[in-house]
């Protein structure tokens, strides 16, 4: 492969205005609004809630969560579905077919209607604004189950499984090797508020979100983080503890699959990834992968893969944030 130059993001000169308090916003949109301090806690939860969950059963006894989806779902829908069962709680699954975002009844109507009902609402959406919308007139959390700019309770399983295999986060060099989607949106942001470090490497044309890349700036400066782009994945790995990958094509982009497969297949990652990585250095995937295209069967089937734990840690992390927001104090009037 062509060597090609890479680029740090500088960090800005302004900095952060830390959060006042854990969980001052009342919904789980994405991770622009939380703090490290939230996210340790929420790791923290669901290192307990893994190791004992016998002793957290029954705490959301009588508290409901509405899974409104407009995508399927196995890992968010079935992890939200027993974390719920296993604190005791119970949950109310809607497919588009039941409930149109926007069709048979506005986004406004149904977020408060479900508002009297539950205790909190899980979003999984085609396009961001529906979840911001649904946040705006609901008066019980929101979370984000994943839309097209963000999904970040998967970027919660993805930095508490480096934290647990390494023991840390601050300072862990993780490599993300394919598209700027959704995914790496939220691990940017994950990664530069836990002070983490994050090399990317995609196809020209095919970088993050320019928006992102600024807001990241600024939280680089305060957490020490560094990000670094480029588009070449041998760059990318060098010293990397994680390297991750995700699928070229995403829901909603079938009509582009052929140009993807053509522009991302020097950005497999393979065999001959897995032999110019660090020796202790685990590959990630968030699931479904396309075994064959973004990631191989010798790499996935490596005892150095540790992509079924982030799927097991979907469930741990999110009873955390779901115990978390539904038990936290609310503020006086």
């Amino acid at each position: 492969m062509k060597k090609t130059g890479t680029k740090t993001i500088p960090a800005a000169k302004r900095s952060i205005k830390k959060p006042a308090a854990l969980f001052a916003a009342k919904d789980f949109l994405s991770l622009r609004e939380v703090g490290a301090a939230e996210l340790d806690a929420i790791f923290k939860l669901a290192e307990k809630m893994k190791k004992a969950p016998e002793a957290f059963h029954g705490k959301l006894k009588g508290k409901s969560l509405a899974l409104l989806f407009q995508k399927p779902s196995t890992r968010t829908r079935v992890s939200f579905q027993v974390g719920m069962a296993e604190l005791g709680g119970a949950s109310v699954y809607m497919d588009p077919q039941e409930m149109p975002l926007g069709e048979r009844e506005s986004i406004k109507d149904i977020s408060r209607v479900l508002s009297r009902y539950c205790d909190a609402i899980v979003a999984r959406t085609y396009h961001h604004s529906d979840v911001e919308e649904l946040a705006r007139h609901a008066e019980v959390p929101v979370i984000n189950g994943l839309s097209d700019m963000y999904h970040p309770c998967q970027t919660l399983a993805d930095l508490f499984t480096i934290r647990e295999r390494f023991k840390s986060l601050s300072g862990m060099n993780v490599a993300y090797i394919g598209d700027g989607n959704n995914v790496l949106n939220s691990l940017l942001y994950g990664v530069a508020k836990v002070g983490a470090h994050l090399s990317i490497a995609t196809p020209r044309g095919y970088e993050p979100s320019e928006e992102v890349l600024r807001d990241i700036k600024l939280i680089a400066k305060e957490s020490g983080s560094k990000i670094i782009l480029s588009n070449n994945p041998f760059t990318a790995i060098k010293n990397a503890h994680a390297i991750y990958t995700d699928v070229w094509v995403s829901m909603g982009q079938e009509k582009q699959r052929e140009q993807r497969l053509r522009d991302f297949q020097p950005f497999q990652v393979s065999g001959a990834i897995a032999s110019k990585a660090p020796k202790d250095a685990v590959f990630m995937h968030c699931l479904p992968a396309h075994r064959g295209e973004e990631i191989t069967d010798e790499v996935m089937e490596s005892p150095r893969s540790v992509v079924f734990d982030q799927a097991e840690n979907r469930l741990h992390t999110q009873k955390a944030l779901v115990h978390l927001l539904l038990t936290r104090k609310q503020p006086k009037n």
